[in-house]
């Protein structure tokens, strides 16, 4: 349930995220990690969901009432009904996440209510889950230790679970802006020969990693790895179909660490388990968590992650501290560190 608090805001530990007014936060058996300062001391009430699950629907709904501040995760969805609940109060919504596609916006900017987002903090992490996602699923490194686990490791063999390098290789990025640029530096040290990167305009920033703007058509047909870091827009959403599997090679390896609503899973599961690709590596899905059931859980040749590309305990904290003050900046009408433009 919310548990209710009170507190000042002081220059020590602060998690109560309100002016003499109430809000709705998420907090976690870490809260000791969430630090923030207000620029004076003031009186603070706070509403907090003490578990690591979503809040359900019926409690958030309930704990928002009056809130003049929320403060939320990527896993609750702040709609029309959300907003209404919380009533005129609401002055801003603090998201613990560089996506905000779980925050009805076109609602929200309606309502005047400022969004902060986190941001940047999180870029260097990312960028290193998603390294890690596409060595460990063009080398094989699930399957090898499962063979290892289930006694599958009789012997030497010489192709047994080959797998492809990244030197000499072209990669493809579909989006070079924060993340897409720091997966791009983090690569090129393995040897990658071309760096091609598609999007809506050519970057400046490219010249540093001698990436190659071109067509998506171009990126997807050349490409021996392909890393989608794009954001999650109309023109975005199901881009990675039947049509865009079918222009890749049978030797490709595809890389998810943007958002899930960017791949049809269907498309990917028939590209996959007809061998029209080689391996898929995806750290979001449509819908997260995937279903245990889902088919391409099925697939050796498919290595899913649970959403974890920020999962550092250094970057949680930062990010959290960065969504206290955004909070902070929204309910004494102050600058936020990190404002989202409506």
């Amino acid at each position: 349930p919310f548990t209710e608090r009170r507190g000042y805001s002081s220059g020590e530990f602060f998690f109560f995220l309100t002016s003499e007014r109430r809000a709705a936060s998420r907090g976690d058996k870490q809260e000791q990690t969430v630090t923030s300062y207000a620029s004076k001391p003031f009186r603070c009430e706070v509403s907090q969901w003490d578990s690591d699950e979503p809040v359900p629907r019926a409690e958030l709904l309930k704990g928002i009432q009056g809130a003049h501040g929320l403060l939320c995760l990527l896993s609750d969805k702040v709609d029309a009904e959300v907003l209404e609940a919380a009533g005129p109060n609401l002055k801003v919504i603090s998201t613990l996440s560089v996506g905000f596609d779980h925050l009805a916006i076109d609602e929200i900017k309606k309502r005047g209510i400022r969004v902060g987002y986190t941001p940047d903090v999180l870029t260097d992490a990312t960028a290193e889950l998603t390294v890690a996602l596409l060595l460990a699923t063009a080398r094989r490194l699930p399957e090898g230790v499962e063979e290892v686990k289930n006694g599958g490791w009789s012997s030497w063999k010489p192709l047994w679970l080959c797998g492809y390098g990244l030197s000499g290789s072209t990669v493809g990025i579909i989006g070079l802006g924060r993340i897409g640029m720091a997966i791009a530096q983090r690569l090129m040290p393995f040897g990658v020969k071309r760096l091609l990167y598609s999007g809506r305009t050519a970057k400046p920033h490219a010249a540093e990693v001698n990436g190659e703007f071109v067509p998506l058509d171009t990126l997807v047909s050349e490409s021996d790895f392909i890393v989608v870091s794009c954001s999650l827009t109309p023109e975005t959403q199901g881009m990675c179909d039947k049509s865009f599997f079918s222009k890749m090679k049978p030797t490709a390896v595809f890389i998810n660490t943007s958002r899930g609503a960017v791949v049809n899973q269907e498309h990917l599961y028939e590209a996959l388990s007809s061998g029209q690709i080689a391996a898929a590596g995806l750290d979001v899905t449509t819908p997260e968590p995937l279903p245990t059931n889902h088919r391409l859980l099925t697939l050796k040749n498919c290595v899913v992650l649970p959403h974890i590309g920020s999962a550092t305990y250094s970057t949680r904290g930062v990010m959290s501290a960065l969504a206290a003050r955004n909070l902070l900046g929204g309910l004494q009408g102050t600058d936020m560190p990190s404002e989202l433009t409506l």
